[in-house]
């Protein structure tokens, strides 16, 4: 019976670990996310870079992007950011982050490279193929759709789940609702100006009322 549980327990302990593995070669992709962006709207896109080699460190990252009219990259200590253009429409169409010299994403670790990008595709997803490069020379392409069965592939492309629509002008429903809320705010800071006004004028009309009882009842005592 011992030697029976015996067996069970080495199984199901190297059953787990074959899980944990698969997990964590899984969780390691480079992904994007960019929370509450729209379709056709601007927001911040963050790729997620996990260094999967056990030997080399991640020294440089290739994003190709849907030919965006704005994009500009977000300063990272240690990198040198370059935004590649049409020269014919002047959209960005690729952004690429390398490491300087003695500066890397070490095995075992991960970083985020940020990138401000629009107006983005008025569709309800979107993908961005990356390359990443190891300190060694590999180079890891990261640009495979999902399969028809909705299964993962080896290499997934990144890609991004967009909210539905955007004003005329292109601006995501995040950027409306904060401009309602702008709008919202000088509403508030108007009443509460006005509020305070009135508050004003109610305590000089108290102090004058004030003012007039204590005459009349001095006058009155001199009578």
């Amino acid at each position: 019976m011992k030697t029976f549980l015996s067996r069970a327990f080495c199984t199901a302990t190297a059953a787990g670990a074959v899980m944990l593995a698969s997990v964590g070669v899984a969780s390691a992709h480079v992904t994007v996310s960019a929370p509450g962006v729209a379709q056709g709207g601007y927001g911040v896109l963050t790729f997620k870079v996990p260094t999967e080699s056990d030997t080399a460190g991640t020294t440089k990252l290739t994003v190709t992007l849907p030919n965006l009219k704005s994009a500009r990259t977000k300063p990272m200590t240690g990198w040198t950011s370059v935004v590649t253009k049409d020269p014919k429409t002047d959209e960005a169409t690729s952004v690429t982050w390398t490491a300087d010299p003695g500066v890397m994403v070490a095995p075992g670790q991960f970083d985020e490279f940020e990138l401000s990008a629009g107006p983005l595709p008025k569709e309800k997803s979107v993908s961005f193929p990356a390359e990443q490069t190891y300190s060694d020379g590999k180079i890891v392409s990261w640009n495979q759709p999902a399969e028809v069965d909705g299964a993962e592939p080896d290499h997934p492309a990144p890609s991004l789940t967009l909210g539905e629509g955007s004003d005329e002008h292109g601006m995501s429903a995040e950027m409306s609702r904060s401009e309602g809320d702008s709008d919202s705010s000088a509403q508030s800071a108007e009443s509460d100006d006005t509020a305070r006004w009135l508050g004003g004028a109610g305590l000089v009309l108290g102090a004058l009322a004030l003012a007039l009882s204590i005459g009349a009842l001095v006058r009155g005592k001199r009578s």
